[in-house]
């Protein structure tokens, strides 16, 4: 599966510009054959703490542009939105929307309290684990990527995890350093997609990243907006979890 990881600048609170920014973004990204692409957290609108100004109902017009983008290039993206559940309370909902319209929630399990996110958003307590053409997906956000046991459960049912992010400049050694972790522990291939720019007195320098199961970077590290490109594939996981067969000695 080819794997597309849009690291994409965004317009501070402002979804309807992101929108417009992304939009040939994701284009270029299909036309040159990727099936799976992936943009940041809160993609739309940045890592605000103030989900009442931004905050859309699940369905709402992010996720609408997400379903619209998949059905109309023929591929799945996946992205993190702010949104508002049923029950009212906001969420960091990561969106896996695919070709056939239909649409996919995982909302983040760990708020990232350093920056008060567990004061505004819910934390989710359910995995998701999608299957994209034949490549099991686990999806994270972000702050998730701290914490190893979270990815440990879904070890054996996942190819591939998807990590987006706003993961901002001063630690992002601790970014790569993770990702790469995630991957030589799991015996899996770990896409992270972080944004780019300066929002809210932070700023992001990207260094999203392809890892392969052994732990390689399949990309390179890239502080500007940029389109990364990559092949996934599963025969590799069982491949190196049948001659390394380290997953079957943990508690």
């Amino acid at each position: 599966m080819k794997v597309a990881a849009i690291q994409h600048d965004i317009v501070w609170e402002d979804a309807s510009a992101t929108h417009a920014h992304v939009t040939p973004l994701i284009a270029e990204a299909a036309g040159a054959g990727a099936q799976l692409i992936v943009l940041a957290e809160m993609f739309a609108t940045g890592f605000s703490m103030h989900p009442e100004k931004i905050a859309e109902n699940e369905g709402g017009l992010s996720e609408q542009f997400l379903r619209n983008n998949a059905r109309e290039h023929g591929v799945h993206l996946i992205a993190s939105v702010a949104q508002r559940g049923p029950d009212g309370a906001y969420r960091n909902n990561a969106i896996v929307a695919s070709p056939d319209g239909s649409v996919q929630r995982y909302a983040k399990i760990h708020p990232f309290s350093y920056a008060g996110e567990d004061e505004k958003y819910a934390a989710g307590r359910d995995f998701l684990t999608v299957e994209i053409e034949d490549v099991r997906t686990t999806v994270f956000v972000c702050y998730d990527l701290r914490f190893a046991d979270e990815f440990w459960v879904r070890a054996l049912e996942t190819d591939l995890y998807v990590v987006v992010a706003n993961w901002p400049a001063p630690r992002v050694a601790h970014w790569s350093a993770l990702l790469t972790a995630r991957a030589i522990e799991n015996q899996a291939y770990v896409l992270g997609v972080n944004r780019v720019g300066e929002a809210d007195g932070s700023r992001y320098v990207g260094a999203s990243a392809l890892i392969d199961p052994m732990g390689h970077q399949m990309t390179e590290p890239i502080e500007d907006e940029c389109t990364l490109f990559g092949d996934v594939e599963p025969e590799q996981v069982v491949a190196i979890r049948a001659k390394f067969p380290f997953l079957a000695d943990r508690r």
